[in-house]
């Protein structure tokens, strides 16, 4: 969930702060693997939505960030986005089918900290082309993340993000990006998904925690959004897909807040 900061003020975590967020990712993480049994036809994203909400509060003891957040206030506690959906789709009734791809979305607040990560799922077997956007989406992810160092301008994510998509004949979103996140849900800087030379003149420096967390289009890369004010879809219907981790800058490249157990190989993936 990805909203334009007012405060263009990049945040130096402390190592207190640093702490707490590694909890806070944590759990985001956790979220993701325990919600994925439950991902199957049949079911709607509303009650994916109600198995969250009672996990983060009552197991978790944390607060999902989207509920009430932001102007109108998000009606749910994750989002979820179905095939065509590029990001902040609305849980509700809809059953999901076979062979549905699903973004679901996840951020927890612990301890006044924000933890922000999501995942690709499939609904029973998926598509060829729903497979292929979403393993091309989180490489990515991963080649922006590799880019994460002390000393390199910030522009070095968008430009591995864009060159691997492109070379994939896919699109890049731009109006949606990655942000600084802390004790707010959305600080400085944007995470641009795409090569931009305003970016280059942020320099990555230890202690930065920022989203990474490109949405990427099977066609091309422009959207509408819904009446609820909230949905992002792709303007021609094909599939769009994302994948979003938490990254804190450390003295000598980089920390995945939110990865999960599955991901222990994931450079091997790149």
């Amino acid at each position: 969930m990805a909203k334009t900061q007012k405060d263009q003020t990049i945040k130096i975590k402390t190592a207190e702060e640093i702490a707490k967020m590694r909890v806070a990712g944590k759990l985001a993480a956790e979220v993701l693997e325990m919600i994925g049994p439950y991902v199957k036809p049949g079911v709607t994203t509303g009650e994916l939505d109600q198995i969250c909400h009672n996990y983060i509060v009552n197991v978790q003891q944390a607060i999902p960030a989207p509920l009430n957040y932001g102007e109108p206030p998000f009606p749910r506690s994750i989002c979820t986005s179905v095939n065509h959906v590029i990001c902040h789709g609305i849980p509700g009734d809809k059953k999901l089918k076979e062979g549905d791809a699903l973004n679901i979305d996840i951020t927890v607040i612990k301890d006044g900290y924000h933890g922000d990560t999501s995942k690709m799922f499939f609904v029973g077997e998926p598509s060829i082309a729903g497979k292929r956007l979403s393993q091309i989406t989180q490489q990515c992810l991963y080649r922006g993340i590799l880019e994460v160092h002390p000393g390199a301008p910030l522009g070095n994510i968008g430009k591995a993000i864009q060159k691997h998509a492109h070379a994939n004949r896919y699109s890049v979103v731009e109006e949606f990006c990655g942000h600084g996140i802390g004790n707010q849900f959305h600080e400085s800087p944007q995470i641009l998904h795409y090569y931009s030379k305003d970016s280059d003149k942020i320099i990555i420096q230890p202690g930065m925690i920022f989203t990474i967390e490109p949405m990427i289009n099977q066609g091309k890369r422009h959207l509408k959004i819904l009446p609820d004010q909230w949905t992002a879809v792709t303007k021609d219907h094909k599939l769009s897909a994302q994948w979003e981790h938490t990254i804190l800058v450390t003295e000598d490249g980089f920390e995945i807040l939110t990865l999960r157990e599955e991901e222990a190989d994931w450079r091997a993936t790149v």
